[in-house]
């Protein structure tokens, strides 16, 4: 039963993302519909952020996947589709942000983070692992005097 439970788990995993697409919003062109869902899965889900608009099932994704197809319908070619949806929407939207000096962060932030961290690592170990300078103080002569008579007086069991 567990393993029916855990098969049906993971199916559920796979299979869901390919049903984002209504049937209803499918082109009769199969050649229209593979560019739609070429173009859909370059295009991020402005909702979910982290799936493309073929397999979110928010309204936006299927606002866009709608917009996508009725482009496609016009004759427009793939790159006017994304173009008109990147100036609508900006590089956001692409999955793939291109390399410009306005998208530098999403290309070297995770980057910068990673090597900060990296850096405060290795800094707090160093640190930590270097010799700390002696806050201990040798013992003056009287002192030494009463640990020793201390240590006298101590009964021995």
């Amino acid at each position: 039963m567990r393993r029916l439970l855990l098969t049906l788990a993971v199916l559920q995993g796979v299979v869901a993302p390919a049903f984002a697409v209504d049937p209803r919003e499918m082109l009769a062109d199969p050649a229209l519909e593979h560019r739609a869902r070429e173009i859909g899965k370059e295009l991020r889900c402005l909702v979910c952020q982290n799936q493309s608009i073929d397999d979110s099932d928010a309204d936006l994704a299927r606002d866009l996947r709608i917009i996508v197809r009725e482009r496609l319908k016009t004759g427009e070619t793939d790159s006017q589709v994304m173009g008109f949806v990147t100036a609508r929407y900006g590089d956001y939207v692409l999955l793939k942000p291109p390399f410009k000096l306005s998208t530098y962060a999403l290309w070297f932030g995770p980057l910068v983070i990673f090597a900060a961290a990296v850096l405060a690592v290795f800094t707090f170990y160093r640190r930590s692992a270097a010799p700390a300078e002696s806050v201990v103080r040798p013992l003056s002569d009287e002192e030494q005097q009463q640990v020793e008579f201390l240590l006298k007086e101590q009964p021995k069991s």
